[in-house]
């Protein structure tokens, strides 16, 4: 009993010491900006965004990877060791949206990402002039781009526009705000206005269209002056054979007699 004791006692030793390298291997962990899990950011176009990635939980000198989606961040290597830090400056519009991942060099699967929540009102102002013939087709196209996503709607002479089957048609999506208008009447003569609004901000654009009358098939003038034109030869060719032309009246009515 007393050698078999002796002879488990050293396998002992090297078995505890695995399970601390276990324990301290999977307290290592990671925090950008103090959250240890994966989160959105939100802020606005304009200022600064700071993202600082840490090393928890390790006395070893670990080295960071940032990534902005797939693309690998250029650090320089005082601002890569346990301590990482990333700025975003300016941040912009198309900044929304974007994930920004810190990770351990030697293990991918320590990492924390952050995605930039940038939010903004719709950009819209100022007016438009269009004419357009009646029985054409005409499109009003607005910039709907904002965050969060704005509600539209389209006004006609300052009272909400009555939407009328196969003359209208509204189109939506996160970049336009469009409406069109399908064989344009007389009636349609008047200023339309695209509204966007939403939680931070609204914006709008007037357009002014002009409906006018529908142009002939036949252009008026081209056939006035192709008239012209036409007579004129005949004139001159009438008056440059006006001798043979007397004569030929003259021996008919010799004849005649």
């Amino acid at each position: 009993m007393v050698q078999r004791s002796s002879l488990a006692a050293p396998y002992e030793v090297p078995l505890l010491a695995v399970c601390l390298l276990v324990c301290v291997a999977t307290g290592l962990e990671l925090s950008v900006n103090d959250q240890y899990a994966d989160f959105s950011l939100t802020t606005t176009p304009g200022p600064l965004v700071s993202l600082s990635c840490l090393v928890q939980n390790s006395s070893e000198a670990e080295e960071l990877v940032w990534y902005r989606e797939d693309g690998e961040v250029d650090l320089n290597d005082a601002n890569k060791v346990n301590i990482s830090n990333v700025c975003i400056s300016p941040v912009t519009e198309s900044d929304n949206g974007v994930t920004f991942t810190c990770q351990l060099a030697r293990d991918d699967t320590v990492q924390v990402s952050v995605t930039l929540d940038v939010q903004f009102p719709p950009d819209l102002s100022g007016e438009e002039i269009l004419y357009v013939e009646e029985d054409k087709d005409v499109t009003l196209s607005c910039n709907a781009k904002s965050n969060p996503q704005a509600t539209a709607v389209w006004y006609k002479d300052n009272s909400t526009l009555t939407l009328q089957e196969d003359h209208h048609e509204v189109y939506l999506t996160s970049e336009v705000f469009e409406l069109s208008i399908q064989t344009v009447e007389a009636s349609d003569n008047g200023t339309y206005t695209c509204v966007l609004s939403s939680s931070i901000g609204e914006g709008s654009k007037d357009f002014h269209l002009i409906v006018e009358d529908k142009k002939s098939i036949f252009p008026l003038e081209a056939v006035i002056a192709a008239g012209v034109v036409v007579f004129f030869t005949i004139l001159f060719a009438i008056v440059a054979r006006r001798d043979k032309i007397f004569k030929c009246f003259k021996k008919s009515s010799d004849t005649a007699l």
